[in-house]
C-alpha cells in the first residue's frame, strides 16, 4: 500500500492499481491452480488459494467502492474502503495459520530439508487501513483532479528550529545570533506545520549550514505523511561540519518544500544566523 504515498496519486489513478492488483492476484490464484502439490500437502495448498482469492476479491471491492464515491462524504467512503480492506487482512491470516504454520510443520514431521512455506504478508501496518487513515487520504485524492489540479487549502508552516547537543536544547532564532555547541551528538530538530486541510505526502524538508555566505552543508530529509493541522519534526545530524564554520558568521537555512497547491510560501523557510563553538573541555 506504499502506493498511497505518492503525491500525483489521483483517485482515478488509485482505482486503477487497485484493479489491476486484483487482476494480478485473480492471475496468481490460476497459476497456483494448476499447480499438484503432494499428497500431504494438497489440504494446505487450498489455503493458499482461499489467500489469492480473497485478495482479488477485496482488491476488486476496494475499486469499486472508489468507483461508487460520487458524492458521499469522505466518513462514508472511508468507512467502505476500511470495510473491504479487511478482507486483506484475513487473506494474510488464513496465509499465516492455515498455510504457512501448518506446512511447516508437516515438512518438519516429514524430514523434508530445503523447502519452505515462504511468508506472504498484504497489510503490514493496521493503521494504514483504518477508517481514519482512509480518510485522509480519500480527501487529500479529493482535492486533486485527474489532470493534477489541486483545490482547498494546503501548506506547511515552519514552527521552529533547534540544536540539540550535549543533553542540552536551544531555540535558535532569526534576529540575533544563538551560539551552538558543536559536539558528535549535534542535532537539528526542524518542527513544521501542515497548516492545509488535506494530508501531505513526501513532504521536503531541507537544511543547509552556510558559512561566510557559502553553503558548506546541505542534508534534505522528506516527511512520509502528515496530518492536517498537525506537526512533524524533522532531525539533521552527523553534519560533519568542516573547519571553516569555527570562528566565522554562519547561518543555518531550513526550507520546507512546497506541497501540491500551496500559495502562502513566506511561512516555509527561515535563516538562523549563529556560531559554531566546541564545547568546553571539547
Amino acid at each position: 500500500m506504499s502506493t498511497l504515498g505518492s503525491q500525483s496519486l489521483t483517485t482515478r489513478g488509485l482505482e486503477s492499481k487497485l484493479e489491476l492488483w486484483s487482476r494480478q492476484q485473480q492471475e496468481y490464484y490460476d497459476e497456483a491452480l494448476r499447480l499438484r502439490p503432494p499428497g500431504p500437502l494438497q489440504g494446505v495448498h487450498q489455503q493458499v488459494l482461499a489467500t489469492l482469492q480473497l485478495r482479488a476479491i477485496a482488491l476488486a471491492g476496494l475499486a469499486d467502492a472508489l468507483s461508487r464515491a460520487g458524492s458521499k462524504s469522505t466518513g462514508d467512503v472511508a468507512d467502505s474502503l476500511a470495510t473491504q480492506a479487511q478482507t486483506l487482512t484475513a487473506s494474510d491470516i488464513v496465509w499465516a495459520d492455515l498455510f504457512k504454520l501448518p506446512a511447516t510443520e508437516l515438512l518438519t514431521r516429514l524430514g523434508i530439508r530445503g523447502v519452505i512455506a515462504p511468508p506472504s504478508q498484504f497489510i503490514s501496518n493496521p493503521l494504514v487501513i483504518s477508517p481514519h487513515s482512509f480518510g485522509e487520504v480519500y480527501g487529500r485524492l479529493k482535492s486533486t483532479t485527474p489532470t493534477g489540479q489541486v483545490s482547498g487549502l494546503h501548506g506547511s508552516a515552519l514552527q521552529k528550529t533547534e540544536a540539540v547537543s550535549n543533553g542540552a536544547t536551544k531555540e535558535l532564532g532569526t534576529s540575533a545570533p544563538t551560539t551552538v555547541d558543536v559536539g558528535a551528538d549535534l542535532v537539528f530538530k526542524v518542527t513544521f506545520l501542515n497548516s492545509g486541510n488535506s494530508q501531505q505526502v513526501q513532504v521536503p524538508v531541507t537544511l543547509t549550514v552556510i558559512v561566510s555566505g557559502k553553503p558548506v552543508v546541505t542534508k534534505k530529509e522528506a516527511v512520509k505523511s502528515i496530518s492536517p493541522q498537525q506537526q512533524a519534526t524533522v532531525s539533521f545530524g552527523n553534519l560533519q561540519l568542516p573547519p571553516t564554520s569555527f570562528g566565522a558568521r554562519a547561518e543555518v537555512h531550513i526550507k520546507i518544500g512546497k506541497v501540491p497547491g500551496e500559495k502562502r510560501l513566506d511561512n516555509n523557510s527561515a535563516t538562523y544566523p549563529v556560531f559554531f563553538s566546541l564545547p568546553s573541555g571539547g
